[in-house]
């Protein structure tokens, strides 16, 4: 019987055994909920900016100049560095001169001849009036006296003209600047033969100061006029140039020729600024955006640019609702100004905007915010 006892519990204990094992798992620990993802926010503030419209824009210079041989010959010198700055009377190129000074001194010959000749006739033709007056002569001699007079007058004017002309021609053998500038490649080396058909040697571009042109179109003047008053115009307002990212060029310019008439095939009017340029940072043909502001600031919404994200929808921000939960806001943007934007509608004052962490986060999904402040 106490074999049999033994058998049975060994039994019972080997059925009973796997059963006991699974109820140890079933009461191991549940893993905690992962936290909810880090963010960092800013507040949407209110800041004084100036109403802006911006346009396309292009640097023009004001005067460019390309410089040409007025004469034949073979170039003989350069006198300036490609790319340097140049000032009005520099001489640039100077072209053989050795057969021009030698027309110039046959010309100086044959006047000094073409004088003594006048010379003669004119005392003569004095001699030939007082014998006339004494009756010592005939009237046909000082006939004669005076036309030879009048010849050799005739020919040394046209003598003299000739060497005025040779002079001038010696005068082209040097290429001087006529303006200020700054001065580009030489198209043609020294030792080329040059002559009026060789088109430009080198172009001088004026830098300081310097214009950007932009359209003003019929859809630009209403939203200048909806932005800054019934009576604005680009013409009394401050014009500021940016570049590629937003970053604002340093001296404001002001209008300074309005076109007198509208481009038929764009519909716009071409405008200039003149900006100081005294760095050279603006460049000819440079493509640039012109930023016609308003005169007086009003406040507007700023978040930091990194806070703007676009889709194919357009423009939008996440932010932190009042149940730490992120939402999408559509947002209209009004300019960039250094790192901040203005924005014109989707947001209000003291919105939390996502600015570090947008990547981690999902429309809906709660999170932890902290705010931070903006950069200036």
């Amino acid at each position: 019987m106490k074999i049999a006892a033994r058998a049975v519990m060994m039994a019972l204990a080997l059925i009973l055994a796997p059963l006991l094992g699974g109820c140890d798992e079933a009461v191991q620990p549940v893993a905690a909920p992962a936290p909810p993802p880090a963010v960092s926010v800013v507040k949407a503030e209110l800041q004084d900016l100036r109403a802006s419209v911006s346009f396309s824009a292009r640097v023009e210079a004001l005067h460019k100049v390309d410089l040409r041989a007025r004469i034949e010959g073979y170039l003989d010198k350069q006198n300036f560095a490609e790319g340097a700055t140049v000032k009005t009377g520099d001489l640039l190129y100077v072209i053989e001169k050795a057969p021009y000074e030698a027309k110039v001194a046959a010309a100086e010959a044959s006047v000094a001849t073409a004088r003594a000749r006048f010379d003669r006739t004119e005392i003569e033709l004095k001699r030939q009036t007082t014998l006339v007056i004494k009756e010592a002569s005939a009237q046909t001699k000082l006939d004669d006296a005076k036309a030879s007079r009048d010849e050799a007058k005739g020919n040394l004017d046209k003598l003299i003209a000739e060497l005025d002309q040779a002079k001038l021609q010696l005068s082209y053998t040097e290429i001087r600047a006529p303006i200020d500038g700054r001065i580009g490649k030489s198209l043609l080396s020294v030792g080329s033969f040059v002559s009026p058909n060789s088109g430009t040697l080198a172009t001088i571009v004026q830098q300081n100061p310097i214009g950007v042109t932009f359209p003003v179109g019929q859809r630009d003047i209403l939203a200048l006029r909806e932005k800054m008053g019934a009576d604005a115009t680009a013409a009394d307002r401050t014009v500021y140039v940016e570049f590629g990212k937003g970053k604002r060029y340093a001296e404001p310019g002001k209008v300074d020729f309005l076109d007198v008439a509208v481009n038929t095939g764009t519909d716009a009017v071409n405008v200039r600024a003149i900006f100081p340029n005294p760095q050279g940072m603006l460049v000819d043909g440079q493509l640039v955006t012109a930023v016609v502001e308003a005169d007086k600031a009003e406040p507007m919404l700023v978040v930091p640019v990194n806070a703007v994200q676009i889709d194919q929808s357009g423009s939008f921000v996440l932010i932190v609702s009042a149940e730490n939960k992120i939402e999408v806001r559509r947002v209209e943007l009004v300019r960039q100004d250094g790192n901040n934007i203005a924005i014109g509608k989707g947001l209000s004052a003291g919105d939390l905007v996502v600015v570090e962490g947008v990547q981690k986060v999902r429309p809906g999904q709660t999170v932890e915010a902290t705010l931070i402040k903006p950069e200036a």
